[in-house]
């Protein structure tokens, strides 16, 4: 199957934070599809699950080095990974409400999680319109707060490469001793 440029050139927001993950470590791209980030992160020395429901558009990255892939249908099985796995998680034009939490916690303590995907506003435009795959306003910072340092967050119209409503986040997850408070005198 040949690929079209634009299915391989990964986000801009994915190139932008990808080096922040710790050298060498392992990286979950949920909803891969053709591995677009999972190349490019691979391309960057890091070991990378790509997860996707499409046994086909995961069969495009067979024997590709470093990455390792896994069929699964999120949305209909169980979450597959355990706490603290990933040192990065990367996630475009996918958002599955139910994941969330799970999808977090299987960032180990240092971990970066970077997400891109559409919100509120993308329905005038165009696919998705669903509201159930549109992230609400301030969602991202709801998702990671208290327990991650944003970086960077992003939320508004784009243009390229298409016109669309999105919302994105770069984030790292907390350590435990981070999170407490000195109450002390």
């Amino acid at each position: 199957m040949q690929l079209q440029h634009e299915q391989l050139a990964p986000s801009a927001w994915v190139c932008r934070f990808a080096r922040l993950i710790v050298a060498g470590g392992t990286v979950l791209d949920l909803a891969c599809g053709h591995g677009r980030h999972a190349r490019y992160l691979a391309g960057l020395g890091y070991r990378v699950e790509a997860l996707d429901r499409d046994s086909a558009a995961l069969a495009t990255l067979d024997g590709v080095a470093g990455i390792s892939t896994r069929c699964a249908d999120l949305e209909g099985s169980p979450w597959p990974y355990e706490a603290g796995r990933f040192d990065g998680i990367v996630v475009t034009n996918y958002l599955h409400h139910p994941l969330v939490a799970a999808l977090l916690d299987a960032l180990r303590p240092g971990g970066v999680f970077i997400y891109e995907t559409f919100a509120v506003g993308n329905e005038k435009l165009g696919r998705p319109s669903n509201p159930e795959f549109l992230l609400r306003p301030d969602e991202l910072l709801q998702w990671v707060e208290g327990r991650f340092n944003v970086l960077a967050f992003e939320q508004g119209l784009v243009v390229r490469p298409r016109p669309a409503v999105l919302q994105r986040i770069c984030a790292v997850r907390r350590s435990v001793e981070d999170c407490r408070l000195d109450l002390s005198p």
